[in-house]
């Protein structure tokens, strides 16, 4: 499997229109874009605390709730669990996989909002392992990463407006979350980043071969809260939704 390198996302935001950060603790690995205007020094430590405090809340639920952590099939957590989890349980029952297949997009969805309301910013984008929270007020291109695939950073969408939404990817080629699948990237756009999150792990589990692309994409078809999709595998690619298909010779950026 190759090994998913988090800077080619990184290092293709527009710098004429972000400021970017990042801050981490433990797994999480958030790079965060400020539009220009908004930014202010403030905002590094303040997402740093809020990632943290974040962490440490899931961190103790799951200390006395360790089956979440680790059950594959949907699954409720206990009365009193912090909000994240409950919103994370319910997106990944609706796509019917585990909680976890979550937890990176929610996470991305839970920092960005409380910068948003903590300054007021015109524009955020929160990028952690490569699935996204943007919340943003000018359209947006989002090339896809997919590894060993002759199309990675080759084919994308283009969101023509702003707006809330979730843009999360997964694999069975890259990086080191779970697939039982063997795509190369399938990406999913919802407004709920936990959803989006979910569908892409749900949906990467049923490729195996180039030959399943078609079938998964008129799966997706059928899912309103799914506003954009792309799925790729080798040299074969689908999309649906939306938003226009976003085609680059060269390595482009947002």
């Amino acid at each position: 499997m190759q090994e998913y390198k988090i800077r080619i996302y990184r290092d293709s935001y527009n710098r004429d229109r972000w400021h970017t950060f990042t801050v981490g603790y433990k797994e999480s690995d958030l790079c965060i874009g400020i539009d220009r205007a908004s930014y202010v020094p403030e905002m590094v430590p303040f997402a740093a605390r809020t990632l943290k405090n974040l962490r440490l809340e899931m961190e103790t639920y799951l200390s006395g709730d360790p089956t979440y952590a680790v059950i594959l099939t949907p699954y409720l957590p206990a009365a009193g669990a912090p909000e994240i989890l409950v919103r994370m349980a319910e997106a990944a029952a609706t796509a019917g996989v585990g909680p976890m297949a979550a937890v990176a997009g929610a996470v991305a969805e839970t920092v960005c909002r409380c910068i948003r309301e903590e300054f007021g910013c015109r524009e955020v984008i929160v990028e952690n392992g490569g699935d996204i929270y943007a919340d943003i007020a000018e359209g947006i291109d989002i090339p896809v990463f997919a590894g060993p695939s002759p199309l990675s950073e080759k084919v994308g969408i283009f969101i023509p407006e702003g707006g809330r939404m979730g843009i999360c990817t997964s694999s069975g080629t890259v990086g080191p979350s779970l697939s039982f699948g063997m795509a190369d990237a399938v990406m999913v756009v919802c407004t709920d980043t936990g959803l989006a999150d979910s569908y892409a792990t749900a949906f990467a589990n049923r490729i195996h071969t180039k030959k399943d692309v078609n079938a998964v994409i008129a799966e997706i078809r059928k899912i309103p809260a799914v506003t954009g999709a792309i799925c790729i595998k080798d040299d074969m690619f689908g999309i649906c939704g939306d938003y226009g298909l976003k085609i680059w010779k060269q390595t482009s950026g947002r």
